[in-house]
């Protein structure tokens, strides 16, 4: 959710464990369409079960589950068939992380290994070409479907700012009136970040009336302050990065580590950058092309 504030409607949640109480708690006032687990207690089953006025859709994982049409994905274009090999029977794993550092600085604590797991398991499954950045155990922005990686990386670190900057005292010093609505808010928040500047006069007028008080705009001083103050992201690729141009792009969003499976030409190029920005970067060697 912090990866795309704006997406309101149509997600789901997934989860590797058991669901209990706790968990159905948390979910049954956020924004979703429905669940897929390996399975629930009762409690959580009775929460779920009444979300959405019983409409909220609950599924069981089935742990042997396996593609039909067993390693291959097809696709129909035209009367065109193409087939790829899929990705669901590689395991992303912290060993994979640890094994091939390329740059000089080696130092790559647990957390970051764990954040390079859960960005590359995101974009696994994210149209190619896709990057993600994570830190502390949550995606924070994704980039996926562009025609060259810069513009993933700049994509996803857009939202990466976004998500920052939700977190400025400006932003959350937001006056609203009481009958704002949740996703409402975090609308309105997404908007000011943006910029009131780049609203039409009609929109700002609207936007103005969810407040008590007509905030101040943020300020180029405002980001740039506090932009400076984000560190420990993770950055994983799909695929390798073909030159230095992401390095020096995702470096505004606060990346300390980056997860790419290497093999370009341009490797030594794009580790020289990493060095130079005194990042921590690893080839575990698995490309994730997923169209």
């Amino acid at each position: 959710r912090n990866a795309d504030p704006m997406c309101s409607f149509g997600d789901w949640a997934a989860l590797s464990d058991v669901v209990d109480e706790q968990t159905a708690n948390y979910l049954k006032t956020e924004v979703s369409d429905g669940i897929i687990a390996p399975g629930y207690t009762p409690e959580a089953l009775a929460i779920l079960s009444q979300k959405k006025s019983g409409s909220f859709i609950v599924l069981e994982a089935d742990p042997k589950f396996k593609n039909p049409a067993g390693e291959i994905d097809f696709r129909e274009i035209n009367g065109c068939v193409f087939a790829q090999r899929g990705h669901g029977d590689k395991l992303i794993t912290p060993d994979m992380m640890k094994k091939n550092i390329s740059t000089k600085n080696k130092d790559l604590p647990e957390g970051a290994v764990r954040d390079q797991v859960l960005a590359t398991v995101a974009i696994k499954y994210t149209q190619s070409n896709s990057v993600g950045y994570a830190i502390n155990g949550m995606m924070i922005g994704v980039g996926a479907g562009q025609q060259s990686r810069v513009d993933c990386v700049k994509l996803a670190g857009r939202k990466v700012t976004t998500w920052w900057m939700r977190q400025h005292p400006k932003v959350l010093g937001l006056q609203f009136k009481a009958d704002v609505k949740r996703q409402a808010r975090v609308n309105a928040r997404v908007r000011y970040i943006e910029g009131m500047a780049e609203m039409t006069d009609i929109e700002r007028e609207t936007w103005a009336q969810q407040f008590t008080t007509v905030p101040e705009p943020l300020t180029p001083a405002d980001f740039e302050e506090h932009m400076k103050k984000l560190d420990g992201v993770v950055i994983s690729s799909d695929a390798f990065f073909p030159f230095r141009d992401s390095i020096d792009t995702c470096i505004k969003y606060g990346v300390k580590y980056i997860a790419q499976p290497g093999g370009s030409v341009q490797d030594e190029g794009v580790t020289e950058a990493c060095d130079q920005y005194g990042m921590v970067q690893c080839h575990h060697g698995m490309r994730l092309f997923h169209h």
